[in-house]
């Protein structure tokens, strides 16, 4: 995918991810297009790790895979918050 794809698909994979947990998170638009592309890469590379499906384009097995990452993420990012 080329750039403008990846940033594309990043704002609706963070959108739909922010829209999914029930607790908001900052960063607005930009927030959800970081969480949305690292949410696909981490996504992706487990993904393609234990089930053999990764992010390979703009369809609906990658987009899932994308925002279980983005919520995998958030998830983590909230539980070292609260350590530190």
């Amino acid at each position: 995918m080329d750039l403008v794809t990846w940033i594309l698909f990043g704002l609706i994979v963070g959108v739909v991810a922010n829209l999914i947990d029930p607790r908001p998170s900052a960063g607005g638009w930009l927030g959800a297009i970081i969480l949305g592309i690292l949410g696909a890469v981490v996504g992706g590379f487990v993904g393609n790790l234990l089930f053999g499906v990764g992010v390979s384009g703009f369809n609906i097995s990658s987009f899932l895979v994308a925002v279980a990452g983005a919520l995998v993420l958030m998830y983590a990012g909230r539980a070292l918050r609260r350590e530190v």
